[in-house]
Formats: structure tokens, sequence, C-alpha cells
């Protein structure tokens, strides 16, 4: 089972990355950019993640991925239950959303020295 301080342990080592509370809301920033938001009872996540794969995502796994509210859907967008989430999964879905937000070049940096 994943949690918001799993997440902040992932988002601590994104280079550029950053913490905001909006309207009571826990979301992780590239510049102006979410690429990852908590729900209000920090149950679901809120993640990037491409529009054109985002159907099969939800089909593959419904008790897990779920799609954004209707007024996100026009967004690079998906949500996940955090309580069905394992850490490993969780780190890819939060990495893979963040490097939708910055430079080929920090992203490469970034996952050449995580090796």
């Amino acid at each position: 089972m994943a949690g918001v301080d799993d997440i902040r342990a992932i988002t601590r080592t994104l280079p550029r990355a950053y913490e905001v509370v909006v309207r009571d809301r826990i979301k992780w920033r590239v510049g102006q950019i979410v690429f990852a938001a908590l729900s209000r009872d920090e149950a679901t996540m809120g993640f990037g993640y491409p529009k054109d794969g985002r159907d099969a995502l939800v089909e593959a796994e419904p008790d897990k991925f779920l799609l954004p509210p209707p007024s996100d859907l026009r967004f690079n967008w998906a949500c996940a239950r955090l309580a069905a989430l394992d850490p490993e999964e969780l780190d890819e879905l939060v990495v893979n959303a963040w490097i939708m937000t910055v430079p080929k070049k920090v992203w490469t940096a970034y996952l050449q020295d995580r090796r």
C-alpha cells in the first residue's frame, strides 16, 4: 500500500520537482505543470499519463486505475487508488509523470544516475 510519504520520498529525488498545497490538496509540480496530485482524502493520486493509453490502463486494471473527473479528461491525466499500488508501481507512475514535464536532458541524466 502506497501513501503520501512514499510519494514524497520519490519526488524528493526528482530534479526541478517541488510540492505545493492548493485548496487543501497536495500536488507536485515542475514549474507550473502539475505531474502528480492527491485527492483531499489522500486515497487516490492523479498523475500525468498519455491520453491515448489512458482507457487501456483503466480497462486492464479497473480496481487500481480510474479515469479522472470529466473536467480533467482534456489533460494527459489518469488516477490510481493508492491502496492498490505497490511501491515499485508507484515509483514508475510518479517518475513517468515527471518525465512528461521536464526536458529530455534532465530526465535522461536522472535515469542514468539512478542505475
